[in-house]
């Protein structure tokens, strides 16, 4: 009922592609390195997307969350899946939202066997794995929209518009972990969206209406294309 009554269809005929939840990376078959994100975010964004009429391809990393209904799910696990399968799926989307907590580094090797408890101390050696955002706005095609999320602690507009520039995105929001209600394991976010030329500042409210207003952000900047 939801999908067809809550929202106008406004995005009908848009492909959308939204990535969410976090990546793990092996470090042998017990044990891998991952963050704390629960992916509702993105989760919310597809939801919303779906029911504003567009057909939304959702690549989802490790999350505990219901599959949103009408979209298309694609389960990944490692950063190296996520490029994959997003970077394979991005030439025929009209709008990509990056909103998955992807690992920025990666075991250089992976133990087949589990990995014995020694004495002393014990390191990882890591390498950077594909920066998904990165590739994206440097293969952007016509038309298309790229927005990024920025997860940061501190000097957070600096950091996200240096982010914006650096990954020719065409929107970056940006939120700060520590304001109470905002980023990891809530339901709740604070968000500011930001475009070369404009920054929109938001209060606290729930993500599925934080998805709302970035999608009308992002279709205000499809229509001015």
């Amino acid at each position: 009922i939801l999908q067809e009554i809550q929202y106008e269809k406004d995005l009908a005929g848009k492909k959308v592609l939204i990535t969410a939840g976090a990546t793990r990376e092996a470090i042998d078959p017990v044990r891998y390195i991952t963050n704390h994100s629960t992916g509702k975010m993105g989760y919310a964004l597809a939801t919303v997307a779906a029911r504003r009429g567009a057909k939304v391809t959702l690549v989802s990393g490790v999350t505990n969350l219901e599959v949103p209904l009408f979209v298309d799910y694609v389960p990944v696990e490692s950063a190296e899946d996520m490029f994959e399968t997003v970077t394979k799926a991005a030439p025929e989307q009209d709008i990509i939202i990056k909103s998955a907590a992807v690992a920025d580094y990666t075991p250089v090797s992976t133990a087949t066997e589990k990995i014995k408890k020694k004495e002393g101390a014990a390191s990882i050696e890591l390498k950077p794995t594909q920066d998904i955002l990165k590739w994206l706005g440097e293969h952007k095609t016509q038309g298309q929209i790229l927005c990024g999320f920025s997860m940061e602690t501190e000097n957070m507009l600096e950091n996200s518009r240096k982010k914006l520039e650096k990954k020719k995105a065409d929107m970056i929001v940006a939120n700060n972990l520590k304001e109470q209600g905002a980023g990891f394991e809530t339901d709740t976010n604070i968000v500011t969206m930001i475009t070369p030329d404009q920054i929109f500042e938001f209060e606290l409210m729930s993500k599925e209406e934080v998805a709302f207003h970035l999608l009308d952000k992002i279709l205000e900047l499809k229509n001015e294309m």
